[in-house]
């Protein structure tokens, strides 16, 4: 698979790096074309401890934003699908309208109009009427709208196992197996509730 990851200034940074670090060191089949907008660069550096010279260490190729000469900005390139995480409301709007001017955006529209897989990881609350129209828009095109929102049936014990839900989600998007975390087996009636297990463990 050739995947294109872009990367913008949305909050939740940390869900591209843990997509990059994944797929560096499970996916090896996976040629990765990471493009990093500034205020995503800027982002980057303000919520994670991760700079952009490592994030483009996990990456095959590594373009710039305002290179809209490379690769990604061609459907004559064979590039499988792309993912944006986290994927900024203005880049959305910018995706849904075709107005983008930036390797982002343009890579996006390529995707649209070869007709292969984009995933879009929006992260923002609330959301206006603007954005879920653009959300719709997309939507309707095929797009992949994957909001980070990592759900609980699984127990989470950690950031880092809602992280992982939600990158292993973009992962099952993208046709890609994972085991980040448990699947959806069904609601098993023995299963203990969180209250009863505490109880359980003050009585021992």
């Amino acid at each position: 698979m050739k995947l294109v990851v872009g990367v913008t200034g949305a909050s939740g940074s940390i869900y591209g790096v843990r997509l990059m670090e994944v797929l560096h060191d499970a996916y090896p089949e996976v040629e990765t074309h990471l493009v990093v907008s500034r205020a995503g660069i800027r982002v980057l550096t303000y919520e994670t401890d991760v700079d952009i010279a490592k994030l483009s260490s996990w990456a095959s190729v590594v373009h710039p934003e305002s290179d809209i000469g490379a690769r990604p900005a061609s459907g004559s390139a064979g590039f499988d699908a792309m993912v944006i995480a986290p994927c900024s409301l203005k880049t959305l709007g910018l995706i849904a309208t075709g107005t983008g001017d930036n390797l982002i955006c343009r890579a996006a529209d390529v995707m649209l109009k070869e007709q292969k897989k984009l995933v879009l990881l929006p992260r923002e609350m609330p959301l206006s009427a603007i954005h879920l129209e653009n959300m719709h828009k997309l939507a309707l095109m095929g797009v992949f709208i994957l909001p980070a929102s990592p759900g609980f049936y699984f127990r989470p014990q950690t950031m880092e196992d809602l992280i992982d839900h939600v990158v292993g989600k973009t992962l099952t998007c993208l046709g890609l197996e994972q085991n980040l975390f448990e699947r959806w087996r069904g609601q098993h009636p023995e299963r203990k509730s969180l209250a009863a297990r505490q109880d359980g463990e003050t009585s021992e």
